[in-house]
């Protein structure tokens, strides 16, 4: 899967597809299995991810069998195709591609596409009571957009994949509008008066209900500790309050021992995630403008006598986005993941001195952590980002 067929996440925007022929000529091919369970499907630019483990976690609580797909992966494959928690075994993955090698290289599949029919099919056969689905990128003609869904969320707006997706965030909207479906009802989890209008008028369109979050955050207490997380809270309870007017049962309890348990339960990893207490190491997989937003506002909150960060990024990011918010004050461990799509580290660290912020390279992420390390007193935090790459090589 890996080295014959494309796959975004190594090889950037020449892997993506704007077109649905292949994978519904995929579905097609499994017997539809989309259609054998109910699904949710979860979109934005940040926070998906996270919804869509928050979302997993309670319905588990309330006594669901639960189908998860989700992506990238940080460490395994398997992670992206999870029932109650529990990866896809690895016979399943490789069964799926020996009854199917011929199909997949005849129709010259993408990596992306191949994921999700094993996923579907997996969720058919363990017959989930309903399974949530994160969309890849975008949302109108992402690959996952085949599923008829009970509900749509739609976590927020902001600037990336631009190259695919636009470059202004009415465009961006728009193409994530696209899983609205008719008759079925969408959570909008943050919008501005612009990107408002095109939900609605795409709602409008759809005949679909459109509702928005009210801040109840506070009542809820998260294993996930990120500040931006109340945001991505308060989306999943308006999700919970349409499922349970839908007849679905989910108690206040289930939501509580859900929320302080999202790690345990569906194995999510790499959100404001903490690897040690001295000196503090904080990994995070934000990548872009609004995510870096948030990590470094955090950041900055926390006491240190000195902050390191140790950075990497992909070929195709727009640093002038995201370089300028980072401290000038923090050592910088500049590193390249071990990916095509990876930024070589002198290039990045002659970028970041644009921005004031100084540092040294170091041939692996894996140096670059150990040498952040080895120079951080306990007092001191470590901060791991500036990619999914950079976290999964440390977390």
């Amino acid at each position: 899967m890996f080295a014959q067929l494309p796959m975004y996440q190594r090889q950037g925007k020449t892997a993506f597809k704007k077109d649905l022929t292949n994978i519904r000529k995929l579905a097609s091919h499994l017997d539809n299995p989309q259609n054998k369970f109910v699904s949710i499907h979860v979109g934005g630019t940040n926070g998906k991810g996270s919804v869509s483990h928050m979302l997993a976690s309670i319905l588990q609580e309330a006594g669901y069998k639960v189908g998860l797909y989700t992506s990238p992966h940080l460490k395994d494959f398997r992670e992206r195709i999870r029932v109650d928690g529990q990866m896809i075994r690895k016979n399943c993955v490789i069964n799926f591609i020996k009854r199917n090698q011929k199909f997949l290289e005849a129709n010259q599949l993408s990596f992306f596409e191949m994921s999700l029919g094993m996923a579907f099919e997996y969720f058919a056969k363990k017959q989930v009571d309903i399974a949530v689905v994160e969309v890849g990128l975008g949302g109108r003609l992402d690959s996952t957009n085949i599923i008829h869904p009970v509900l749509s969320v739609i976590t927020n707006i902001s600037f990336d994949h631009t190259q695919m997706l636009g470059n202004t965030l009415v465009d961006i909207a728009y193409e994530k509008a696209g899983i609205i479906k008719k008759h079925t009802p969408v959570v909008i989890g943050e919008c501005n008066e612009d990107t408002q209008a095109v939900f609605e008028k795409v709602a409008i369109k759809q005949e679909a209900e459109i509702f928005y979050p009210t801040d109840k955050s506070a009542s809820y207490i998260s294993d996930l500790k990120g500040d931006y997380q109340s945001k991505n809270i308060n989306t999943v309870l308006k999700a919970v309050e349409l499922l349970q007017a839908q007849s679905w049962k989910i108690s206040d309890e289930n939501i509580k021992q859900a929320l302080l348990q999202v790690q345990k339960n569906t194995g999510l990893r790499g959100r404001w995630d903490i690897l040690q207490s001295q000196p503090l190491v904080i990994a995070d997989t934000a990548h872009n403008q609004a995510g870096v937003q948030y990590v470094v506002k955090q950041l900055l909150k926390l006491p240190y006598d000195q902050l390191h960060i140790v950075i990497s990024v992909v070929n195709d990011k727009d640093l002038g986005q995201i370089l300028p918010l980072f401290p000038k004050d923090a050592l910088y461990y500049f590193c390249k993941a071990d990916i095509p799509r990876g930024l070589p580290a002198d290039i990045l660290q002659l970028k970041a001195k644009e921005f004031g912020l100084s540092g040294t390279i170091y041939v692996s992420v894996q140096k670059a952590y150990q040498a952040a390390r080895e120079k951080a007193k306990s007092t001191d935090v470590i901060f791991v980002g500036g990619s999914t790459f950079t976290v999964a090589e440390v977390v």
